[in-house]
């Protein structure tokens, strides 16, 4: 019997070689590939984060997102290329290889570059490689004349150095307890890690060093969250109310709301505020993530908000996480391998940045204390400078005194506290960069019983009064229909009895 010919299988893109021939990528060269293109996107977004001094989100965040397909070979890809980066550049300009053509794929090229002078060298699978491919003795020719030129003998000596401490960090994670109990997540943990409660902050767990979650069911979940300890006590330090309505002024990536979510009980609202639109995508996912539906989130300006707008009329606590210099989470973000990182811990070569960063701050803490019901107000930065953190605060305690409000003492148990440049600076909290990997700042501002709105009394009053009265009404139908309806239903010998 004649054996019919089977129909050839059909290339799909991903096994379809990139230049245009016959010949499919198989294996390591196809996952080289594949990793080169990814690691281009992220190191764009990156850079242009950077440039713009406003990150849609760390390097790491940006790898191990779900879109990055080869997580582990993008993330040293980006991390190497960026460390070389200035050396890549000025190879590149000097063979004049980024003309107009190639000038909008100049992160792929830099990519390439590093692979062809620093790594592994690449293969001819595409046409950003061929070109560098058939330069490439420009490139190494123009690399030794660049270590000639600076005199140095090691390309080490051309990159920037950073101090990073030889510590190593914990992994923490926060138990989302609007979809797991703690003891439930720390059950499914202990099956392969040792696991520790964190005690300062409820439902934060502390993991050993270099524990790689990204892939873990809880994390993709939601029902965990990897969250440093810093920033985890900063929606603990506001501790909202279930019910109460409460503002997240700056909100993405929304860790921090999420958590207030959680803290909440899911009950009352959260209005979320992100004015960066690539930022709110963000935002969005990782509340749809963490199953908080009572968050809204708003793609508005927190300072344009209307205090007197019947919404936020109602909010009682806010959450103040505002732009700032990022120099206390430099290190965990791996922003010291970005091109701005040298300004970012220099007080003095940075001082314009540091200043207009303040002056914002400032300005949103004021307008913070315009909204007529708020009791509660945490103003956090993740800075190490004291112009963003202590100044600011100084700078306001006339005004916050006007509307009732006065510094509290913030996780009291915690051993490091403000600097002492103003007067409540044992009230403030400091995390140090070295000792406990990151440099955060809170700062709690409560408002006086005695000096809120007029009308807040009989308000709350009135509050508990309609809570008291429904739950007693759903008590009584509750009582009334176990005494006699369903008593019934279970046992008919009451209905005949009562027919007799």
């Amino acid at each position: 019997m004649a054996r019919k010919d089977r129909p050839a299988k059909k290339q799909t893109a991903a096994s379809r070689k990139p230049n245009g021939g016959d010949k499919p990528l198989r294996g390591a060269e196809r996952s080289a590939y594949f990793a080169r293109r990814e690691a281009a996107k992220v190191l764009r977004t990156v850079l242009e984060g950077d440039a713009r001094r406003r990150a849609v989100g760390s390097i790491k965040s940006l790898v191990y997102s779900p879109s990055i397909r080869n997580k582990r070979a993008t993330f040293a890809l980006v991390c190497e290329t960026l460390k070389h980066l200035p050396v890549i550049k000025d190879v590149l300009r000097a063979t004049n290889v980024l003309n107009s053509k190639w000038k909008r794929q100049e992160e792929l090229l830099c990519v390439i570059a590093y692979d062809i002078l620093f790594g592994k060298e690449s293969s001819a699978t595409g046409d950003a490689e061929k070109l560098l491919l058939s330069r490439k003795d420009k490139l190494r020719s123009a690399l030794v004349h660049l270590l000639e030129k600076k005199r140095v003998k090691h390309i080490k000596e051309l990159m920037p150095q950073c101090k990073i401490s030889d510590m190593p960090k914990p992994r923490y994670v926060r138990v989302n307890t609007l979809k797991m109990d703690v003891e439930s997540a720390i059950l499914e943990l202990t099956k392969q890690y040792a696991v520790d409660k964190d005690d300062m902050v409820p439902g934060l767990l502390k993991l050993p060093p270099s524990t790689d979650l990204h892939k873990h069911p809880l994390v993709l979940n939601g029902s965990i969250f990897m969250q440093g300890r810093a920033s985890s006590m900063v929606a603990a330090a506001l501790e909202p109310k279930p019910g109460w309505w409460v503002l997240d002024a700056c909100s993405a990536p929304g860790n921090k709301t999420v958590h207030l979510a959680a803290i909440m009980k899911g009950k009352g609202k959260i209005i979320a505020c992100e004015l960066d639109k690539q930022r709110v995508k963000r935002l969005e996912a990782t509340v749809r993530l963490a199953g908080a539906t009572n968050v809204k989130v708003k793609h508005e300006d927190f300072l344009k908000l209307n205090p007197e707008e019947p919404h936020c009329s109602k909010i009682r606590a806010i959450l103040l996480d505002p732009s700032c210099s990022g120099s206390g989470t430099a290190i965990d973000r791996l922003d010291h391998l970005l091109p701005s990182y040298a300004a970012v811990l220099d007080d003095t070569g940075n001082s314009d940045r540091l200043m207009k960063l303040a002056a914002f701050q400032k300005k949103a803490l004021e307008h913070a204390f315009s909204f007529p019901a708020a009791e509660r107000i945490v103003y956090s930065t993740c800075s190490i400078h004291q112009i963003e953190n202590e100044d600011v605060v100084k700078s306001v305690l006339p005004l916050a005194a006007s509307h009732g409000f006065q510094l509290a003492p913030v996780h009291p148990q915690w051993p490091r506290r403000g600097l002492p440049v103003l007067d409540g600076s044992q009230h403030l909290l400091r995390t140090d960069l070295v000792e406990d990997g990151e440099g955060f700042f809170i700062a709690l501002f409560v408002r006086k019983a005695d000096k809120r709105p007029e009308g807040y009394a009989e308000r709350e009053t009135c509050e508990r009064y309609r809570s008291k009265r429904f739950l007693r009404k759903k008590m009584d139908f509750v009582n009334y229909f176990f005494n006699n309806r369903f008593r019934m239903l279970l046992y008919p010998q009451f209905r005949f009895k009562k027919q007799r």
